[in-house]
């Protein structure tokens, strides 16, 4: 692992224990939707002990997600009854079982297996149907951040094409969390790959950066229109394309679509739609489709093939085919300048910021 990894040293020291003491937990809690800087609250309540089939976690680390801010503004799809703990990703140590409890551990890591369960806290009462154990030799960046960015990339190099090893895969966004990990899944793959990214002073950086990550190519979207990459034969014409900016970033990656390709959607940050040429349906048959990480998990969530991607992550992870995204740790009592940075970065990679918890 390069870049970023964070150890359970830098996020300071943290403890177990075997019987229920007294917990005052930490929550980062908003009670109306509207800004997060505005509406996050950090209050402290005592938790109780753990009943039943619940585990008592302590939270080490948890991120800040772009759809983490949509759903404190209201905006997203889903909407908790409020109050609500913010966050959906974090990583956690079991430091008390439940009387039910016979499958994990006090000692154990954990990550959510559920979504919608509120991680933004120093400590939490969960089912544990709701969590999944992974291995305590993973960074701290990489497992806080593995149920979102790299699942949402796993997917959908899986689920929309039989790609064999040297086809294509083209995206836009490619400086994105889930642009760094699709380059390194087709590094691991065999699948070559085209990037499309902003212009920016910074460009040979960052170019730079997503090959070392595994990336083929990489193009601004000033050079979409004009490039020779697949007429030349450089490339074969993809198969997939992956599309999270929409509007003409997305239009102009169609013209370079193999016929009979796939197109998927999994965001919009351009806020502009998707729009197709008649053409591109009659005469090259190509597919459009749309991928929300959610709605997979939600339909998925105890199926065989759920289970093997996570193992594959963790293990593509433990060999260091996979990295997690550059991110930085804050103390969760910086957590308001965490919410309003996060909102405002424009660095040229998609960086997190990560709510330390063992920092009160």
């Amino acid at each position: 692992m390069i870049n970023f990894r964070v150890s359970r040293k830098v996020l300071g020291s943290f403890y177990t224990v075997s019987r229920h003491m007294s917990v005052l937990a930490t929550r980062l809690v908003y009670s109306e939707f509207g800004e997060p800087a505005d509406v996050v609250k950090s209050v402290q309540e005592k938790l109780d002990s753990p009943k039943g089939h619940e585990v008592t976690v302590k939270i080490l680390a948890a991120p800040i997600n772009p759809a983490d801010i949509n759903t404190i503004q209201g905006k997203y799809p889903v909407k908790p009854p409020l109050p609500a703990v913010g966050g959906n990703e974090c990583v956690g140590e079991i430091i008390e079982l439940g009387s039910n409890v016979k499958d994990f551990s006090v000692g154990d890591r954990v990550i959510p297996f559920k979504t919608g369960i509120g991680t933004w806290c120093s400590h939490a009462n969960y089912s544990t149907d709701a969590l999944l154990r992974v291995p305590n030799d993973l960074g701290i960046a990489e497992a806080c951040t593995l149920t979102v960015n790299p699942t949402t990339a796993y997917r959908m190099l899986k689920d929309f094409v039989l790609l064999k090893p040297g086809d294509t895969v083209l995206q836009n966004g490619a400086n994105s969390a889930v642009g760094q990990a699709v380059f390194q899944m087709c590094k691991k793959w065999g699948f070559k790959s085209v990037g499309i990214v902003r212009n920016r002073p910074e460009i040979d950086d960052l170019r730079a950066f997503l090959k070392d990550l595994g990336a083929d190519w990489v193009i601004t979207e000033e050079e979409v229109r004009t490039t020779d990459l697949f007429k030349s034969g450089q490339a074969k014409k993809p198969k997939l394309a992956l599309n999270c900016v929409g509007g003409k970033s997305a239009l102009e990656m169609l013209r370079h679509v193999a016929d009979g390709g796939v197109v998927v959607t999994y965001g919009g940050m351009s806020r502009e739609p998707v729009t197709v040429p008649t053409g591109h349906l009659i005469f090259k048959d190509i597919s459009f489709r749309g991928f929300w990480m959610t709605r997979w998990t939600r339909e998925n969530i105890e199926s065989p093939q759920r289970a093997e991607m996570f193992n594959d992550l963790v293990k593509f992870i433990q060999e260091g085919a996979l990295q997690g995204p550059r991110a930085k740790i804050v103390p969760v009592r910086d957590f308001r300048d965490a919410l309003a940075n996060a909102m405002a970065f424009q660095g040229f990679i998609g960086q997190k910021f990560i709510l330390d918890f063992t920092q009160l």
